[in-house]
């Protein structure tokens, strides 16, 4: 497909179409579900980034897209209101995928998954001329990308080893993806590091791209 020519008008007289595209491309790419959101609907709140910190997560402080380097609750807020749509997707996984070691090979594949989506919408977003879009991923990109041996480079000052991948969670930046993903109507269960899988049907890692 040609690479759009940008004109001040482009994004809003093609923005439906893209919209249903960039879901059916979601799908392509292996998400299970994806919808289009009104991006003031979606829901930023102080306490979800606080749970970054309390009980405190593997990649808080270890990585420059999670808390307390990630954009704020309040900036997030504020970027909200120069976009008008945003593309949820989500990929359902196995509950017991989660109670994996962070560093096996499967659980690692199942997020960059997530990471390879969202890059890949942005991006398909970006050349139709949405030159501003963004995306949001699930989880740590660190621990999802990166040899934890290593550390996060750009925490070093050096260049990210991912740049075109690494994302900030949804969560890392505040924004409520219990109550985004239960409001669209899909499944979602709480889980936590001493839930039984098997009392747990399923377990969903979700995507988020920003759209003006």
């Amino acid at each position: 497909m040609p690479i759009a020519k940008i004109t001040n008008n482009r994004n809003q007289a093609n923005l439906p179409q893209d919209l249903e595209r960039y879901c059916q491309y979601a799908l392509e790419l292996g998400a299970d579900e994806a919808r289009v959101v009104e991006a003031s609907k979606i829901p930023v709140k102080e306490a979800v980034a606080f749970k970054c910190r309390v009980p405190r997560c593997f990649g808080y402080q270890n990585c420059a897209q999670c808390p307390p380097h990630a954009p704020k609750p309040a900036e997030i807020r504020q970027l909200l209101k120069d976009y008008s749509h945003g593309l949820l997707f989500v990929r359902r996984v196995s509950s017991k995928l989660l109670k994996l070691d962070r560093n096996h090979k499967d659980r690692k594949a199942a997020f960059k998954r997530i990471l390879e989506i969202v890059s890949k919408l942005e991006s398909a977003a970006f050349y139709d001329g949405h030159y501003l879009a963004v995306g949001f991923s699930a989880g740590s990109c660190f621990s999802s990308l990166c040899d934890p041996k290593l550390g996060c480079s750009a925490l070093k000052g050096e260049k990210c080893r991912f740049p075109l991948k690494a994302r900030p969670s949804m969560e890392a930046v505040g924004m409520d993806v219990y109550g985004l993903i239960a409001s669209s109507g899909w499944e979602i269960y709480p889980y936590g590091s001493d839930a039984n899988p098997e009392d747990i049907p399923l377990a969903n890692l979700v995507g988020l791209v920003l759209i003006q």
